[in-house]
């Protein structure tokens, strides 16, 4: 069977298909389109069109090289028979430490320093040392406590002393250490706001005037979820009157970020080009996990992450009618 590929994954995720018995193949001439018209699946790392079933007649499984599934037009999959899957925790390590390398980089004024000390020299740069401060005794608020929120939360509390509050929709499954907070008396309580939350419509624009409002002057805000889960528009107002100390984004409205876009110009946000959960070790990690998905879906077996369960009688069906 074909495997398309969105863009490429690491060798050894492409090794394990291919050892499958599968043929793996990226878009050619013909785009991306075209190699989904002869494929049985796709690994996923960009978005794909929300009709894919009608130009993908053969699909049979969507598997995301990561958590994230809003690339993946789910409904139309479902209704159509085709599994969709994912690789949940592969990165959890990787965007967790990002997190926490972010914090520490604010806490500390590490970008200013490093600038200043090019330009201006020793005596200026090590001025900004004043404004520096701890991490130990600061309130963590975690949005979406799955597997990096949880790992996240371990870090900062355990390792750096931390207070951690969480929101997510079921409470009673917050790890230990992690106090459950409204999201209204998360934003207004916490030094620093992760967003490790997946997309939805419930959590689109989550993070609005009203919310960025609700923190302190001096607390920032730092968004490894999706762009859209924030107000990019309230975010700039915030950001431009001091009413909120700063941000760490790395994941935005339309990527890549456009060279003119208003968030390059301004001093108080840490930037970088949607890579939080790209350590060499998740890589492998997520590639491999997701050509693990693929090679079960396409033996006729049900996927460890499932995300569409009540899809699998309508593939059984749809592997069936696939024509010769």
């Amino acid at each position: 069977m074909l495997v398309a590929l969105t863009d490429p994954i690491h060798p050894a995720g492409e090794a394990l298909l291919r050892e499958a018995g599968h043929a793996v193949e990226l878009p050619g001439a013909g785009g991306l389109d075209a190699l989904l018209g002869r494929a049985e699946a796709v690994v996923v790392r960009r978005n794909l069109p929300p009709d894919l079933s009608a130009r993908a007649p053969r699909l049979l499984a969507a598997v995301r090289q990561g958590v994230g599934v809003d690339m993946i037009p789910v409904a139309d999959c479902t209704a159509h028979g085709v599994l969709v899957a994912n690789v949940p925790g592969a990165n959890a390590d990787a965007v967790a430490e990002h997190v926490v390398a972010q914090m520490l980089a604010i806490a500390r004024g590490a970008a200013a320093m490093d600038r200043e000390l090019r330009a201006d020299g020793w005596t200026k740069a090590r001025a900004r040392a004043d404004a520096g401060f701890e991490l130990r005794g600061r309130t963590l608020g975690i949005v979406g406590v799955g597997a990096i929120g949880a790992r996240l939360a371990e870090i900062a509390g355990v390792g750096l002393r931390m207070r951690v509050l969480g929101f997510r929709r079921d409470r009673s499954a917050m790890p230990p250490g992690v106090e459950w907070a409204a999201l209204d008396d998360l934003f207004a309580q916490a030094d620093f706001v992760a967003l490790a939350c997946p997309l939805s419509e419930e959590t689109r624009g989550l993070a609005d005037a009203a919310r960025l409002g609700r923190m302190k002057r001096d607390a920032c805000l730092i968004n490894v979820s999706r762009g859209p889960v924030v107000d990019e528009a309230a975010l700039l107002g915030a950001l431009r009157s001091g009413s909120i100390g700063g941000a760490a984004l790395d994941v935005f409205d339309h990527q890549p970020l456009a060279q003119d876009h208003p968030l390059l110009s301004l001093p108080n946000v840490l930037l970088t080009p949607h890579v939080a959960g790209l350590s060499q070790e998740a890589v492998v990690r997520m590639s491999t996990g997701a050509a693990e998905e693929v090679v079960r879906i396409l033996r006729g077996e049900r996927p460890r992450s499932f995300i569409n369960p009540e899809a699998w009688e309508a593939s059984r069906a749809r592997r069936e009618a696939l024509p010769a």
